[in-house]
């Protein structure tokens, strides 16, 4: 990503209210997946580590980020010495290393994403699982992407099926982010034709920050339970057989 992505999502990924709801519906996902007690958990794209606090809640977590700056930043502000590496070929662990393997929008960041999906599931013990998320849609593509350094978006069936291949089975597939979807669909649709290349993750003013997080956090039991036909985001759990 460019350098002004990073640390604009460092500063945003405290409050605003995307990543407050997707911790929401990644907490309610975590415990559906239950890890054993004591698990062993590994994020892969730590970015800032935002999400390393929620994932010390199911286990001992372990983190990896190819940016140095990020990783200096997450490391101090976690006490957590934090891995480099690359997908798919520069993991530094060795296979069946964990009982759990997260990369929350990662997989759409490589140009090999279904080599990538492999080598995470390589990294899984027998039994284990895999929790990712992606975004949605490849006609939702905007200027967003480009500075985010996307390779691609997804539909569901399509980013499932990477993990099929990858001989995991899919526990649940479901995508996230629906009831703010028609508001967004409409708004980078405009952004889209009228040449519009303002960032779409600032701070909104404090109001609307809080009613979009109550909004967005609606949906999680929803996103665990029966899941959601459409949406701004893909979720998929995936696990390695015993």
């Amino acid at each position: 990503m460019e350098r002004l992505i990073y640390d604009r999502i460092r500063d945003l990924e405290t409050d605003h209210w995307w990543f407050v709801g997707r911790r929401r519906i990644l907490r309610r996902l975590l415990q559906r997946l239950a890890p054993p007690p004591g698990a062993k958990i590994l994020e892969v794209g730590c970015g800032a580590g935002g999400n390393v606090p929620l994932l010390r809640e199911f286990g001992t977590v372990a983190a990896l980020e190819p940016d140095d700056e990020s990783r200096a930043y997450a490391g101090e502000r976690l006490g957590l010495a934090i891995d480099t590496g690359l997908l798919p070929d520069g993991l530094p662990y060795a296979p069946e290393s964990f009982d759990l393997v997260c990369a929350f929008d990662v997989i759409e960041h490589v140009d090999d994403d279904a080599g990538s999906v492999r080598a995470l599931a390589r990294l899984v013990r027998p039994g284990g699982a895999i929790l990712t998320t992606v975004p949605a849609y490849p006609w939702m593509w905007s200027h967003h992407d480009v500075l985010h350094h996307h390779k691609r978006r997804y539909l569901l069936p399509a980013y499932r099926a990477l993990f099929e291949q990858a001989g995991l089975t899919v526990e649940a597939a479901t995508y996230f982010n629906s009831l703010l979807f028609p508001l967004a669909a409409i708004q980078r649709t405009a952004k889209r034709l009228l040449g519009d290349q303002s960032a779409d993750d600032a701070m909104p003013p404090a109001w609307l920050n809080k009613a979009l997080t109550g909004v967005f956090s609606l949906e999680a039991p929803l996103a665990t339970g029966p899941g959601l036909p459409f949406g701004l985001s893909i979720a998929v759990i995936a696990r390695k057989g015993a």
